[in-house]
């Protein structure tokens, strides 16, 4: 697989951007990579091929092991994240619902782990049996762990998305009603004060169907997860995500009802209490809806941002 493939001119354009962006910091990057990758290649003992689409924030190569083995590498941007805490919890994980750790490099801020195949969204065409399979996987992904994981709680992760919401909500001219934003930060005020160490597992922190990879060559399907943020929270934490989703779907139906019986569904399959899913859900929508708005992706972040809008008067009193 020693391919001839010039890394510095074959970085994705959405890669290419966003180090471009970043000034003489990222054009080293970029200039360093056909370097970079020799010296891995000494390093880990592996063979390189062609670049791998997806993701704007790092290049992912095909790899191939010394022992012949599949691999992927993935060469981190330096200004977004030092991948060492997504290193460990591949550690931590043991290859539990996440693809299997095989080494880091600190210095060229480079992860190397099995090579999965096709994302959970190219798998099943429907939203059902896709929330299905992501719910398989994160209760084989749920790990507990013990003291010294070095990972963010879940109390701290509510309390950061309340700092985010606030700021944002107001940078961004309060692109929502202000009882949305009101709501989003008390749920999280209500998810920090519950936080308990001891019904805290590993949690994923961006488990979307796009980071949920099949695993190749077994009968069946089965899953694996990639790119986590890694914390340690409540299970309903990674339910936020599947909550916040499909947001076209929600809204083009009676929105209160569709997402009403996502929770349910979401709880009946996982067993999570559904006040929890709900709350973390609701945070994780006005938050990402932000975030879209932020960086341009308008009418995702207005999308979200009017299922918010709809669903803020249930209480979750309900359940």
């Amino acid at each position: 697989m020693n391919s001839p493939v010039a890394y510095t001119e074959a970085v994705p354009p959405a890669t290419r951007l966003r180090a471009q962006a970043m000034g003489e910091e990222g054009l080293r990057w970029i200039a360093g990579l056909d370097a970079c990758t020799e010296r891995l290649r000494d390093v880990w003992d592996v063979r390189f091929g062609n670049v791998l689409e997806g993701g704007s924030e790092s290049l992912v190569l095909e790899t191939r092991l010394g022992d012949g083995r599949a691999a992927v590498a993935k060469i981190g941007l330096p200004a977004y994240g030092d991948l060492s805490s997504e290193a460990r919890v591949y550690q931590l994980a043991e290859g539990r619902g996440y693809a299997k750790f095989f080494a880091y490099d600190a210095r060229a801020n480079a992860l190397l782990l099995e090579r999965l195949g096709a994302p959970l969204r190219d798998c099943h065409d429907t939203t059902d049996r896709q929330l299905t399979t992501l719910c398989e996987t994160l209760k084989e992904a749920w790990v507990p762990l013990d003291h010294g994981h070095g990972l963010m709680t879940g109390a701290e992760k509510a309390r950061w998305l309340q700092d985010f919401i606030e700021e944002k909500w107001s940078a961004l001219g309060r692109p929502c009603e202000r009882a949305t934003r009101d709501r989003a930060l008390s749920f999280a005020e209500e998810r920090a004060d519950a936080f308990m160490a001891e019904h805290a597992v590993l949690v994923h922190g961006d488990a979307h169907v796009e980071n949920t990879l099949r695993v190749p060559g077994r009968a069946g399907m089965r899953f694996k997860f990639v790119d986590p943020d890694g914390l340690y929270a409540e299970r309903a934490c990674d339910l936020a995500v599947p909550m916040r989703e499909w947001s076209a779907e929600l809204l083009a139906g009676d929105t209160v009802r569709l997402a009403v019986a996502r929770c349910e569904s979401l709880a009946n399959l996982t067993r999570v209490e559904p006040e929890a899913i709900w709350q973390w859900g609701y945070m994780e929508r006005v938050s990402t809806g932000l975030t879209m708005l932020g960086i341009g992706m308008r009418e995702d972040g207005l999308d979200s941002l009017a299922v918010a809008d709809r669903v803020r008067s249930l209480s979750t009193a309900k359940w």
